[in-house]
């Protein structure tokens, strides 16, 4: 039931949505140049890793060594608007319709921090990974690490279509609010999990 729902309400979503998701492609491509996608590994279903997508917000800069510049370099005003907007993140309906992601999941991190999850953080990976879930509306920047993977694991004891929908409603009301829009997951993970949280941090540039 949850995969033929996701499946309806993407297909849905898609067709409604394509005349925005077109504007953006061309204003991605505009502002910041090929490619228009930026695609990242992350761990899904049972861990099994596929390529998450989303649109480029940063521009092409790199050091007289080759290494990316800062975020604060490579971000442009029309990338910190896709990101305030959440519209970075539209490709992943795509991920959807493949079967990748869910549209309501515990939200994948990055694969360099499968090594560090104990076995109860690793049951996140029992479902698919969501766009949206449990933690994202349940005040996001106001959560410890542990307590948004308390979060993940609970909506995989508690998954239900009653819920799914309850998560989603709550989703709108936060983006319209802006609230834990850009929240550093992946820069707080790299932090405490790398021993170069700086090269990290520069592998989850685009959260």
């Amino acid at each position: 039931m949850k995969r033929l729902l996701d499946i309806i309400i993407v297909t849905f979503a898609l067709i409604i949505l394509s005349p925005i998701f077109l504007l953006v492609c061309y204003k991605v491509r505009k502002h910041l140049g090929a490619p228009i996608f930026f695609y990242q590994e992350r761990p899904g279903k049972d861990g099994k890793i596929f390529k998450m997508m989303k649109f480029r917000s940063m521009k092409d800069a790199f050091d007289k060594e080759g290494s990316p510049l800062p975020d604060d370099k490579r971000i442009t005003p029309f990338g910190h608007k896709l990101r305030s907007t959440s519209l970075d993140e539209m490709p992943q309906l795509i991920n959807v319709l493949k079967g990748d992601m869910s549209i309501v999941g515990p939200r994948p991190q990055m694969k360099e921090f499968l090594e560090h999850y104990t076995d109860e953080q690793m049951r996140r990976h029992e479902v698919r990974p969501g766009m949206t879930g449990l933690a994202q509306v349940s005040g996001r920047n106001h959560l410890s690490w542990e307590e948004k993977f308390e979060l993940d694991v609970e909506y995989v004891d508690k998954q239900s279509v009653g819920l799914d929908f309850k998560i989603m409603l709550k989703t709108v009301k936060v983006m319209v609010k802006k609230e834990g829009i850009n929240a550093p997951d992946q820069t707080v993970g790299a932090s405490r999990f790398s021993s170069n949280p700086a090269q990290e941090s520069k592998s989850a540039s685009h959260q």
